[in-house]
């Protein structure tokens, strides 16, 4: 196959996979506007950190693979509708936290100052405490009965303490030198430290979105056992495709500063292992998530493509 026709068929599933995300937040964002409204038992100013926060542009990822996850198993999208709502969630209150002073200390995401910029630091705190705590409010109350308290579990554990938070906690740790030898140590080591973290601090979420839109669709054993596999690679891919954005993107397309993990001296696959191979090592994730959902046949094609896209995108 000649090279221009391989490039053709690339742009055009890249395409595709532009206008199934549009799709998802056609379908989602007025959704999460009605679970964040203005209530005489809530601070003004708090509800409107809340929806800065959940509001702001974004590809609606999580989202996006709670839905096609649910699609892939034979399910529907208002079924898990309640299930994508939350795992955003989790993902813009863990934002909002990350942002701040006392972790990444970030003045700009998704193009927009970050919310305790936008307001101050106790209202972003405040902000993030009550995203999370409004998630498993709307998991609750949304997801079928004999899912609701296994998908509210799902959540918890991939955001608590094991994952997404002790995936921060761990980052937090090889930043500041908490780790002694990291930095020294061989490639390997360094490579398998940053897995550990990105498979909690960033994967964990996947996997739950993935998880929750398979109970959703009252998936099998078997078709659970595919998405974890798929989360798993697509989580990897997506962390090294990130670390190359930082180090290789530019502000106007990302969103959010760029360069940040160079100037805090922050180890990255870049830094470990060099732009080349790290870029080689993320197309062979993307290809092994895809491969793991391709049994499901045509229903996971929206999950296989984006595998694919992740690790070529610009933003």
């Amino acid at each position: 196959m000649s090279a221009s026709i391989v490039a053709t068929a690339a742009a055009r599933e890249d395409a595709g996979v532009l206008a199934a995300l549009d799709e998802v937040r056609r379908f989602i964002e007025p959704l999460l506007d009605a679970r964040v409204t203005q209530s005489p038992a809530a601070a003004a100013r708090l509800i409107e950190a809340m929806r800065y926060a959940l509001l702001a542009p974004g590809k609606r990822l999580r989202p996006a693979l709670v839905l096609w996850a649910a699609r892939a198993c034979g399910g529907d999208w208002e079924t898990a509708a309640p299930a994508a709502v939350s795992v955003e969630m989790i993902h813009a209150y863990s934002l909002v936290h990350d942002d701040l002073p006392a972790m990444d200390d970030d003045d700009l995401r998704r193009g927009r100052p970050t919310c305790h910029r936008a307001f101050d630091e106790a209202t972003a705190i405040l902000c993030g405490d009550a995203l999370q705590a409004l998630a498993f409010e709307t998991l609750a109350e949304g997801m079928p009965a004999g899912a609701a308290a296994r998908g509210c579990a799902v959540l918890a554990r991939a955001a608590g303490a094991c994952a997404l938070v002790g995936g921060q906690m761990d980052d937090l740790a090889m930043e500041r030198g908490w780790v002694a030898g990291l930095r020294t140590s061989p490639p390997a080591a360094q490579v398998a430290w940053m897995e550990r973290i990105n498979s909690r601090k960033t994967g964990a979420l996947f996997h739950a979105a993935l998880e929750l839109g398979g109970l959703a669709a009252g998936a099998d054993a078997a078709r659970l056992r595919m998405l974890a596999a798929f989360g798993t690679a697509f989580g990897q891919a997506f962390q090294i495709a990130d670390d190359l954005l930082d180090a290789e993107g530019s502000e106007a397309a990302v969103g959010k500063r760029v360069g940040k993990d160079a100037d805090r001296g922050k180890l990255t696959f870049p830094t470990a292992l060099g732009a080349a191979e790290s870029r080689r090592r993320a197309h062979d994730l993307a290809a092994a998530a895809a491969a793991a959902v391709a049994p499901l046949g045509e229903a996971a094609g929206e999950l296989a493509s984006l595998a694919r896209w992740i690790v070529t995108r610009d933003h």
